[in-house]
C-alpha cells in the first residue's frame, strides 16, 4: 500500500511504470519532483506528500495504464485500485494541474466527480506549479513557457490543449500563487 510520504516506494512505482517505456515522461517526473523539494520552506511536513504525488502524477500514460486516455484519472484509478495508495494522493493525482477542465473535454468529469474528491487547494496548487513549471525533458521554465511548449506538441486542436486552454486561468492562478508564497518566505527569511 502506498503511504501519502512515502517517496522511495513513489519514486519505485514510477520509475517501474515509465522508465523504460516513456522516458521522456520519466525525465518529465523527476523534474516535477525536484520542483517538489524546493517547496520544503512553505509546505513543511507536506513536502513529502507533495514529492510522493509529483513522482505519480503521470504515471496515467503507461500504456498498461491506459483506459479512458485521461491519464490524470487512470493513474488515480491504478493507485486507488491496484496498489491501494492512499486516498490523498489518488486525489492529487486524479485532478492534477487542473484536470477538471480535460474532465470535461473529455465527457468524465461527472466520473471523476464521482470517483474521487479533491483535495485541499494549496497542496493542489504546489503540485500544479511542479508540474507547470517543468518542461517534457525534466528542466524548470516560466509557466507561460510550459503552456506554449504543450500546445506546440499537441496542436491546438488536440483534446489536451483545447483543456490547457480552459485551464490556464487556473494553472496561471496556482503557480503564481506559490511564487508569491515561496516569495514572501524568502523575504521573511532576509528581513
Amino acid at each position: 500500500m502506498g503511504l501519502v510520504g512515502d517517496v522511495d516506494w513513489a519514486y519505485s512505482l514510477a520509475k517501474d511504470l515509465l522508465e523504460t517505456k516513456l522516458p521522456r515522461r520519466w525525465a518529465h517526473t523527476q523534474g516535477v519532483a525536484e520542483q517538489a523539494e524546493t517547496l520544503t520552506c512553505i509546505l513543511g511536513p507536506e513536502t513529502d506528500t507533495l514529492i510522493a504525488a509529483s513522482l505519480l502524477h503521470d504515471i496515467g500514460y503507461a500504456p498498461d495504464l491506459v483506459d479512458t486516455g485521461m491519464h490524470q484519472l487512470d493513474g488515480a484509478r491504478y493507485l486507488r485500485d491496484v496498489v491501494r495508495a492512499e486516498d490523498r494522493l489518488c486525489r492529487l493525482v486524479a485532478y492534477h494541474s487542473c484536470a477538471d477542465n480535460e474532465a470535461r473535454q473529455r465527457d468524465l468529469f461527472d466520473v471523476l466527480a464521482a470517483e474521487f474528491d479533491q483535495e485541499r487547494p494549496e497542496l493542489a496548487e504546489a503540485l500544479t506549479y511542479c508540474d507547470m513549471t517543468t518542461d517534457p525533458n525534466g528542466r524548470h521554465l516560466d509557466v507561460r513557457d510550459r503552456l506554449a511548449e504543450i500546445h506546440s506538441r499537441y496542436g491546438r486542436e488536440h483534446v489536451v490543449s483545447r483543456s490547457i486552454v480552459a485551464a490556464t486561468p487556473c494553472i496561471v492562478s496556482s503557480v503564481r500563487a506559490v511564487e508569491a508564497a515561496l516569495s514572501d518566505v524568502r523575504q521573511a527569511g532576509a528581513g
